[in-house]
């Protein structure tokens, strides 16, 4: 093809050329259609540098938490060498002028989300590594790694963001980070009356970690709150509650606050009144009192001894305490054996001719027969 066919790729436009703008959306568009193939190279690459320490975390599970973050910086790349195919107005910008103020802000811009993604991969990295030591320690019969493992990840998230602020400012602002980390400890006790809330919160952390308390996977009771511990992380708790919903209560209220261990306890107690008719008589109670007892001594989740004791006469009924203890510290375990002798109490009572009462008042009309 004559070469003079292709004059139309030098004239321009706005001061590019149209070779310029074609190279600007052809490399725009090569990242589009190739960002989900080099995500997933990205990913099995960086995966075989932790494969052998991996264990049973997979390297899909590797780049779906990678996915996100290595996008943006590949786009934050590409977008880089598209711009750069173009003559922007800001190359001939007077200074002090607003060209020259744009570009400087598109520069830091860029610079921050640039750190801003290299960061965020960093943390997918952390989280990758949390996943491999979760894996890790469920495969143990202690408790005390699964609770090891927030730590490590928020820790080491710290770490790395804070690592990150440091660079941004070093590198995008040219801050002094030397100097600046030195008038911390002037200003260091400011910080530390700002953020009190924080640190209580963090110092509870450690002392749930030190006392032990309570460990991942233990029924707790706090306040209103009872339910499964789902993680302790270093500003709060995560419990799962019996409603199935997910409640964080500060580590500061964990160590300050009475709390219940549920999974420590070896009985679960269960009490409650029985309301009789007036209309069974004495020996019908006794035989009712007796057949609770027997029903109670026979079951092998209760404990030995079980009380049912015609406690008193009520304004209505006849009152009957039933007490018993069930071997279980799981509560769903005890409502089934509650809700088994719940049905038990039922027959034994209509097999003996008895009902239960409810509450009501009984008005006796007196006839006077003086003037009959």
């Amino acid at each position: 093809m004559d070469p003079s066919q292709w004059t139309f790729l030098d004239k321009t436009f706005a001061g590019n050329s149209v070779e310029n703008y074609l190279w600007f959306i052809c490399i725009l568009l090569a990242g589009l259609i190739f960002k989900k193939a080099l995500s997933k190279l990205f990913a099995v690459s960086l995966f075989s540098l932790f494969k052998k320490v991996s264990g049973s975390a997979t390297a899909n599970e590797f780049h779906e938490l990678l996915k996100k973050p290595f996008t943006l910086l590949m786009m934050l790349i590409v977008g880089y060498f598209a711009v750069i195919q173009l003559d922007m107005p800001w190359g001939v910008a007077k200074p002090g002028s607003r060209l020259e103020v744009l570009e400087q802000v598109m520069s830091i811009t860029f610079k921050i989300a640039l750190i801003a993604s290299i960061t965020w991969i960093f943390l997918r990295v952390v989280d990758f590594f949390a996943l491999i030591l979760s894996y890790r320690a469920a495969k143990t019969e202690s408790k005390l790694d699964d609770q090891l493992v927030p730590f490590f990840r928020d820790g080491l998230k710290i770490i790395v963001v804070t690592l990150s602020v440091f660079f941004t400012l070093a590198s995008v602002f040219n801050v002094n980070v030397v100097t600046l980390v030195g008038g911390l400890g002037i200003g260091g006790l400011a910080v530390a009356l700002a953020a009190k809330e924080t640190l209580e919160n963090l110092l509870g952390s450690f002392t749930i970690f030190l006392d032990k308390p309570f460990t991942v996977g233990d029924q707790i009771k706090i306040g209103t709150v009872s339910g499964h511990v789902e993680s302790i992380g270093l500003r709060s708790t995560r419990v799962r509650t019996l409603e199935k919903s997910i409640v964080s209560v500060p580590n500061k209220k964990m160590v300050d606050a009475e709390l219940e261990n549920i999974t420590d306890r070896a009985l679960w107690r269960v009490r409650f009144i029985i309301g009789l008719n007036y209309a069974i008589d004495a020996s019908q109670l006794e035989a009712i009192l007796s057949d609770l007892r027997d029903i109670l001594k026979s079951n092998p989740m209760l404990d030995e001894n079980p009380v049912v004791r015609f406690e008193h006469f009520g304004s209505s009924s006849l009152d009957v305490l039933v007490s018993y203890m069930v071997k279980t510290n799981e509560y769903d375990i005890m409502i089934v054996e509650r809700e088994k002798i719940n049905f038990e109490i039922m027959r034994i009572v209509k097999a003996r001719g008895g009902d239960f009462a409810f509450p009501s008042t009984s008005v006796y009309i007196q006839q006077d027969n003086r003037n009959a």
